[in-house]
């Protein structure tokens, strides 16, 4: 495994972390989940995400019950605030209130005193950006959380929050959590550069395009049982993907990682790492089996003359853009 910098910050994460795709709308069976986060340690990964939202806590309960047998100093843990966790009108948001609230009831649930990294899982447009940035503060005076960052915020709205925080001198957010993957390259136009200029890592998700860049998808009507894409709980964005033209371009780059002696995923992950603005790749796992693939993404360098085949390969696809 090898490791970056989050941001500016003297954090260091494993290039690939685990996120909580141990829940596909339900709570996975907490033995899988052991056996993902077990298998992850032995991979040298270090950095686990989770989110309140993810089923309503359960995303967390999870993930905490999993970490409970590691050494606290030997992880860096992460969790998300904003989307709505009740019916209230307080229940969602950045507002004070709702930060503070939903972070204590997030530690409960994970089963530690503080969390590593606290992401604005959105821009909140109602809740003034000084009282979100101050109540992040607060949360890091408390030693409740270590690092502030944001997920999903725009070059706009990063540069904002950056602005203001250094003019109240407020310790600087660290990280943005945006999507990223061969298809979803939105934040090469600028919010990777305006990040980077502030000191924000990003720690990327998605990054294998909720499965399509693993390969498996070959015929929009052909799905496997037991896959993301034939479960219409959560198949919604993912179904977007199952077109021909991107499933053709798929079987190319599939082609492209064979002749390197690589996986189609790992290809995938390695292209997104080639950004030195990306801390870390978040990727899923319900088998300890596709971690051990994944993780070892990380010994490949692209050369030029491969980046160039794959961009090549994705001119075919150049303005298609999945359900979000």
């Amino acid at each position: 495994m090898k490791y970056r910098r989050v941001g500016a910050s003297g954090l260091k994460v494993s290039e690939i972390a685990l996120g909580s795709w141990l829940t596909y709308g339900t709570a996975a069976e907490q033995k899988a989940a052991d056996a993902c986060v077990n298998k992850a340690f032995e991979c040298g990964i270090n950095f686990f995400d989770t989110a309140n939202a993810y089923n309503r806590g359960e995303g967390e309960k999870a993930i905490g019950a999993a970490l409970k047998p590691y050494e606290r100093s030997s992880y860096v843990l992460s969790t998300k605030v904003y989307f709505p966790m009740g019916q209230g009108p307080n229940d969602r948001g950045l507002s004070r209130k709702h930060i503070k609230e939903q972070c204590e009831a997030s530690l409960k649930r994970l089963g530690v005193d503080y969390v590593d990294l606290y992401f604005c899982h959105r821009h909140d447009d109602q809740a003034p950006v000084e009282e979100t940035l101050r109540a992040l503060d607060d949360l890091q005076t408390e030693g409740k959380i270590l690092y502030a960052a944001v997920s999903e915020w725009s070059a706009a709205q990063i540069a904002k929050a950056v602005g203001i925080g250094q003019q109240l001198r407020l310790r600087p957010l660290i990280s943005n959590q945006p999507i990223y993957n061969m298809f979803e390259r939105y934040i090469e136009r600028e919010v990777l550069s305006i990040s980077t200029a502030a000191g924000l890592g990003q720690v990327v998700f998605s990054p294998l395009a909720q499965g399509i860049l693993t390969g498996k998808y070959k015929s929009a009507q052909q799905l496997p049982e037991d896959s993301r894409a034939a479960n219409n709980s959560v198949n919604h964005v993912i179904k977007s993907y199952l077109q021909d033209h991107v499933l053709l371009c798929v079987q190319e780059l599939e082609q492209l990682a064979q002749q390197l002696d690589m996986k189609l995923s790992q290809l995938a992950l390695a292209w997104v790492l080639r950004q030195p603005g990306v801390s870390c790749a978040l990727i899923g796992a319900s088998h300890p089996q596709q971690i051990e693939e994944n993780v070892k993404a990380v010994e490949f360098t692209l050369q030029q003359e491969t980046l160039d085949e794959i961009e090549r390969i994705l001119q075919q696809v150049a303005g298609f853009a999945p359900l979000r």
